[in-house]
């Protein structure tokens, strides 16, 4: 297992490229928009060089670590890879397009994953041939920091695919906990439901946003509140997340709040637009 291949150069997809690149994996990088694709490398250069500033890399290695991450021009250049993980944005459609390409192109024995945090692995897995090599790994934001991974059979996933899964995770750094393959997983079926209700809070007039995130801080010792979380995640992404549980549950306490759905029409989407529960200058 010496390379890994990235499809997608999101936020998510660049991290997970540096992350994997920083455990000494050869990364094949591919997004299908050039622009996004070189974005993604900038980013990713200007954290080596924060972190070679500040002391934590020196500049022989974050040389190295750059020259392991390899863009990608076409798709096709992702078929040496072992593991090859979806990165794309949270909607079944994009998915299920990039694991037709990933089925045509992959070699067979490849392992095929996503980073979906909240889509049927089964329901992805069926837009290919081989649903028995498909499989969720889903990282938590930021990927670089964050210990936990999500491991996510399908119902045709072979334990020999999740081992494989295990040992890619592992050699990471990264602790991994095994899901069933039911809308949200374990942790956003838990999370999402929560930030949602502290937006209705907010919707309703009951608190500020400081006031709501400070409850949760100082009440249950969360080191951030739920709505400087959603910012954080992207309120586009949080949309997607809990209508896919409302598609997949059909419960009400599912139901995006209107202001989340608002502002998401609005463009604030959170840190990365600058905007969304709070305001961002930088």
């Amino acid at each position: 297992m010496k390379a890994v291949a990235i499809v997608g150069t999101g936020l998510m997809g660049t991290d997970i490229a540096f992350t994997s690149a920083s455990a000494g994996f050869e990364v094949l990088l591919y997004d299908m928009a050039k622009d996004r694709l070189t974005a993604a490398l900038g980013r990713i250069r200007n954290r080596i060089d924060r972190y070679r500033d500040a002391g934590k890399i020196d500049k022989k290695s974050g040389e190295a670590l750059m020259k392991r991450i390899i863009p990608c021009d076409s798709f096709d250049e992702v078929k040496s890879a072992t593991i090859v993980l979806e990165c794309v944005f949270e909607e079944i459609g994009s998915k299920r397009e990039v694991f037709r390409e990933m089925d045509r192109v992959c070699r067979a024995d490849a392992v095929l994953g996503s980073n979906t945090s909240s889509i049927s692995i089964t329901e992805i897995a069926s837009a290919t041939n081989r649903p028995e090599s498909v499989i969720g790994i889903h990282f938590m934001n930021p990927a670089h920091i964050m210990q936990l991974v999500e491991i996510i059979p399908g119902i045709a996933t072979t334990r020999e695919t999740v081992e494989v899964a295990k040992t890619f995770v592992k050699k990471l750094g990264k602790t991994h906990v095994e899901s069933k393959d039911y809308p949200g997983f374990l942790l956003n079926r838990m999370l999402v439901p929560m930030i949602n209700e502290a937006i209705y809070l907010l919707y309703e007039g009951s608190g500020t946003a400081e006031s709501i995130d400070r409850v949760m801080k100082l009440g249950l010792n969360l080191p951030m509140g739920p709505l400087a979380l959603a910012d954080m995640i992207g309120l586009d992404v949080l949309v997607a997340v809990i209508e896919e549980m409302h598609r997949g549950y059909s419960d009400a306490k599912y139901r995006p709040c209107p202001m989340l759905k608002k502002y998401v029409a609005a463009g604030y989407l959170g840190k990365k637009s600058g905007r969304g529960f709070y305001i961002y200058n930088d």
